[in-house]
C-alpha cells in the first residue's frame, strides 16, 4: 500500500465487498418505553437484493448499487464503472470470493490502472466496507417498518450513497509507519 501512495500520490484506495439485503427484517435491540412492546412486522417472503460497495478509505466515501447477484461478471461490471468514476489509479482491497477471481483478475491484470490486495481468508472484520454494511443495517433495515421492498431498497442505496463512514483503516497502518497520507 505504501509502494502504492508514494507512486501514485493522487491514487485512491477502494475496499470492495457485496452483501445481500433481505426484505425480512432482521431483529435487533431497541430503547423502548417501559410497557410500550416496539412491534416489528416480518414478512415471510425472502425477497432479496445484492449490493456493490467500494469505500474509499481516504475520504471515507462510498460507491454502491445494488445488483440482482454476486458474480465474477457483475463485479466486472462494477469495477468498470470504479474505473470511469475514477480516472487515477485504484488501488482495490478485496476478500477472496470466488467471484472476485476469473474475469475480474483478467481485468485487474489488463488495467495498468487497477491493482488488487487481497484480504486474508475469513478476516471479514479487516474489510472496512464489512463495516459500512454494519452501520448501514443499524440505520436502515434493522426492525425496518416497510411494507414493500422496493422503498426499503432505495432509502438503503441512499444512506450508503449520501453517508461518510467512520473508519480507521488508514490509521491502523500508521504505527508501520503506513499511515501518513
Amino acid at each position: 500500500m505504501t509502494d502504492f501512495l508514494l507512486r501514485y500520490p493522487d491514487g485512491v484506495i477502494l475496499a470492495l465487498d457485496e452483501m445481500s439485503l433481505y426484505f425480512r427484517a432482521t431483529l435487533t435491540r431497541v430503547w423502548a418505553p417501559v410497557g410500550q412492546t416496539p412491534i416489528v412486522v416480518v414478512h415471510p417472503q425472502r425477497d432479496h437484493v445484492h449490493f456493490y460497495g467500494a469505500l474509499d478509505v481516504r475520504n471515507r466515501r462510498e460507491i454502491a448499487l445494488s445488483a440482482p447477484e454476486a458474480t465474477s461478471e457483475m463485479t466486472t461490471n462494477f469495477l468498470m464503472l470504479l474505473l470511469m468514476l475514477y480516472p487515477q489509479p485504484i488501488l482495490l482491497l478485496l476478500d477472496r470470493a470466488s467471484w472476485h477471481y476469473g474475469e475480474v483478475s483478467d481485468l485487474i491484470a489488463q488495467t495498468d490502472r487497477l491493482q488488487a490486495i487481497y484480504f486474508p481468508p475469513a478476516c471479514p472484520e479487516l474489510n472496512p466496507q464489512e463495516h459500512v454494511w454494519a452501520q448501514a443495517r443499524d440505520a436502515i433495515s434493522h426492525n425496518h417498518t416497510y411494507r414493500q421492498f422496493q422503498p426499503l431498497i432505495d432509502v438503503f442505496e441512499t444512506y450508503l450513497n449520501e453517508t461518510v463512514f467512520s473508519t480507521n483503516f488508514m490509521d491502523a497502518f500508521a504505527p508501520l509507519g503506513l499511515g501518513v497520507f
